[in-house]
C-alpha cells in the first residue's frame, strides 16, 4: 500500500518512458526483419519484456540495455523457429493478440497462455480470421479466450474478414503478418475498429520498416505478399498515455506541468487528451521540447473516448474535481482490459464520494467534493496511476498494490514524487 500525501504543485517538468504501444510493435517488426535493428528510447516494462522474451522463443536474438533504453534485435526474416515450451504472456493483451497472429509464420504448434485475467479476455475474432486463412488456430478451452494454440506453416494469404469491435489489436496482428504471406492479404473490417489511432501506429511502424499497405479508410486494407521488413535504427517517442497522468495532474492541481519530448506531430491518439483538458478549462503551451498543460477551473463535458481508451480512468479522476457531469462515450471495450475498467473506476470513485454511473457504452462522472479512500487497483496499472492524482488534492488516498505500475511505467512513483 502507498499513501499519497497532498502537495502544492506550481510548475514541474517531467520525462515519461517510451510508448508502450510503439515498443511492442517495433520489437515485433524488428524480429520479423532481415538483419539487425537498433531501437532507442524503448519502454522497459513488464509487458514489453514479455513480448521480447516471446520473440526470443520464436527465434529472434535480442540484447536489451535497460540503462540506455535500447534494444538490439537480430531478426528472423519472418522464419520463426518452433517454440520449445508454452509462451506465457501474463496479462499483456497487446502481446497476446499481436504474437498470436505472427505465430502463424513459424514451425509447429505454438501455445500462448497467460494469467487468470488473461484467460478471461477475448481473442475469438482473431482466431476466426486466422482460420479463414487456413491457419489452424483455436482456444484450448473452447471459450474464445486463452490459452490458444496456433499452428505455423506456409500461408498462402487471400481475403479475410475480421470483427474489430472489441479490439483493434486483432487488425494490427493481421497487418503485421500480411507482408510475409505468399500472396498478401485483403483485409475487410466488418465491425469497428475501436481505438483507430492504434491501427495508425501499426501502419506507421510497418512503413518505417519498408512495408507498403494500401488502406481505404479503416474498412479495407490490401497488403502485398513476399515483402521484407527492413532492419535499421528506430527511435520510440515518449508515451502519451503516460504523459496523460501528468497533464491530468496539472488540471487537478491547477499547476503547470510540461512533459518533455512530445510534439503535436505524434502518431499517438492519446495526444488528443490535451484537447479534452483544454475544453474542460485548461490552457496548453507548445514548445520545442515538449507540451505543457496549465490547470484552471474545470467544467464537465461530453466526449467520445473511443480513440483514447487508456485515458478514461485518468479523465474520470479529473472529472471528479470538475463542475458538472463528464460523460465519456464509446468505451464498452474497456470492460475487456486488464480489469473491467468501467466497473473499477465507478467503484473506486464511489468510495471517494463521487457519483459515477456506467451505461452499456459509457461512464458518467459528476464532480463534487472527493474524500480520501483506500483504492483497490484490480492488478491494473492504469487504475493505480490514475487514482494517485486525486491524492495531490485530498488527504487519505491510499493505493493498494502500487507495484502493479511495473506493467507499463516501472518508475512512475519516482516521477510522480518529483512533482513540486
Amino acid at each position: 500500500m502507498l499513501e499519497i500525501k497532498p502537495k502544492t504543485v506550481t510548475t514541474a517538468v517531467v520525462r515519461v518512458p517510451g510508448s508502450k504501444s510503439f515498443t511492442h510493435r517495433v520489437l515485433i517488426a524488428a524480429a520479423l526483419a532481415e538483419g539487425r535493428s537498433f531501437i532507442e528510447g524503448a519502454l522497459f516494462s513488464r509487458d514489453t519484456g514479455l513480448t521480447a522474451q516471446a520473440l526470443v522463443q520464436m527465434g529472434a536474438e535480442i540484447d536489451a540495455n535497460a540503462e540506455d533504453f535500447t534494444f538490439s534485435v537480430t531478426g528472423t526474416g519472418g522464419r520463426l523457429k518452433a517454440a520449445n515450451k508454452d509462451i506465457y504472456l501474463e496479462n499483456s493483451g497487446t502481446s497476446m493478440r499481436l504474437l498470436a497472429a505472427i505465430a502463424a509464420l513459424g514451425r509447429g504448434d505454438y501455445i500462448l497462455d497467460g494469467s487468470l485475467r488473461m484467460r478471461q479476455r477475448p481473442i475469438a475474432e482473431l482466431l476466426t480470421a486466422l482460420k479463414q486463412l487456413n491457419i489452424a488456430a483455436c482456444s484450448l478451452r473452447d471459450n474464445g479466450c486463452p490459452p490458444i494454440k496456433v499452428s505455423g506453416g506456409r500461408i498462402a494469404g487471400g481475403p479475410v474478414a475480421i470483427d474489430c469491435g472489441i479490439s483493434s489489436q486483432y487488425l494490427s496482428g493481421l497487418l503485421l503478418l500480411a507482408p510475409l504471406t505468399e500472396n498478401g492479404l485483403d483485409i475487410e473490417v466488418i465491425k469497428g475498429p475501436v481505438s483507430r489511432p492504434y491501427v495508425d501506429l501499426t501502419l506507421s511502424v510497418m512503413n518505417r520498416f519498408g512495408i507498403e499497405v494500401e488502406a481505404q479508410g479503416y474498412t479495407f486494407f490490401k497488403v502485398a505478399g513476399k515483402q521484407t521488413y527492413q532492419s535499421g535504427e528506430y527511435r520510440v517517442e515518449p508515451d502519451c498515455s503516460q504523459a496523460g497522468y501528468f497533464w491530468g495532474a496539472a488540471a487537478i492541481s491547477k499547476s503547470e506541468i510540461k512533459v518533455l519530448g512530445i510534439n503535436q506531430d505524434s502518431d499517438q491518439g492519446d495526444l488528443g487528451f490535451i484537447h479534452v483538458l483544454e475544453k474542460m478549462g485548461c490552457r496548453l503551451v507548445f514548445s520545442a521540447d515538449g507540451i505543457s498543460v496549465i490547470g484552471g477551473p474545470l467544467k464537465g463535458l461530453e466526449v467520445d473516448m473511443g480513440d483514447m481508451p487508456d485515458l478514461v480512468p485518468t479523465l474520470a479522476v479529473v472529472a471528479a474535481f470538475a463542475e458538472g457531469t463528464t460523460l465519456m462515450t464509446n468505451v464498452a471495450h474497456l470492460r475487456a482490459k486488464e480489469s473491467d475498467r468501467l466497473a473499477a473506476v465507478a467503484n473506486e470513485l464511489g468510495k471517494m464520494g463521487i457519483k459515477a454511473e456506467c451505461g452499456p457504452d459509457s461512464i458518467a462522472v459528476t464532480g463534487g467534493q472527493p474524500v480520501g479512500a483506500r483504492i483497490k487497483t484490480y492488478d491494473d496499472h492504469r487504475i493505480a496511476m490514475s487514482f494517485a492524482l486525486a491524492g495531490l488534492r485530498i488527504p487519505g488516498i491510499i493505493i493498494e498494490d502500487e507495484g502493479c505500475v511495473a506493467k507499463s511505467f516501472p518508475n512512475f512513483w519516482s516521477v510522480f514524487d518529483s512533482l513540486s
